[in-house]
């Protein structure tokens, strides 16, 4: 039995159109966002990191307990770097904003203001699948700037947003291209 209010992209029984031209109430373009949910693969990704998470915390409290403070304080350091690690995995993507584009990445995030960006598009690519070395042909969506190189690729469509979900990136890829040619002008 399906929940549709437990999910954003449920089928609407109304007129798909007048509801794309209609705002949503929270539709705030100053605010950042990104234009796509995250994919399972980072999800996923991000649980795991968290469950190991709780088992540093778990065994920094049995070695508190059996008298080793200086243990206890090193596992929950680790602890908390990797409940930070997951926290910014799930973070990780393109964000739009009427002041422009944000790339955030795991270690190092660049802001970029429309006026900078010269074009976004999706090319036919080599892409890194998952992230890891190894690359398959994909698509990428890249964003030139106006001076100097392009943004490092982030989002494909074998990244761990939209592994085996094609039609997420190419909505996804529509947003942020829609965003630019919005603002840029």
């Amino acid at each position: 039995m399906p929940l549709p209010f437990l999910t954003a992209d449920r089928d609407l029984d109304f007129d798909h159109s007048a509801a794309e031209s209609a705002p949503l109430p929270h539709d705030e373009p100053d605010h950042w966002r990104r234009p796509y949910r995250p994919g399972p693969w980072r999800v996923g990704t991000a649980a795991v990191v968290l469950l190991l998470a709780s088992f540093v915390l778990l065994s920094a409290m049995v070695i508190a307990l059996a008298g080793s403070l200086p243990g206890a304080a090193v596992c929950v350091v680790v602890g908390a770097l990797l409940i930070v690690l997951a926290v910014r995995l799930l973070r990780v993507g393109l964000w739009v904003s009427a002041s422009g584009l944000r790339q955030v990445g795991l270690l190092r995030t660049t802001t970029e203001p429309w006026r900078a960006v010269a074009s976004v598009r999706t090319v036919q690519q080599p892409v890194r699948w998952l992230g890891l070395p190894r690359t398959v042909q994909g698509q990428a969506l890249i964003v030139h700037r106006t001076q100097g190189e392009p943004l490092r690729v982030i989002v494909t469509d074998h990244n761990s947003d939209f592994l085996s979900r094609p039609e997420a990136f190419e909505q996804a890829a529509d947003v942020l291209e829609a965003w630019a040619a919005e603002y840029r002008s």
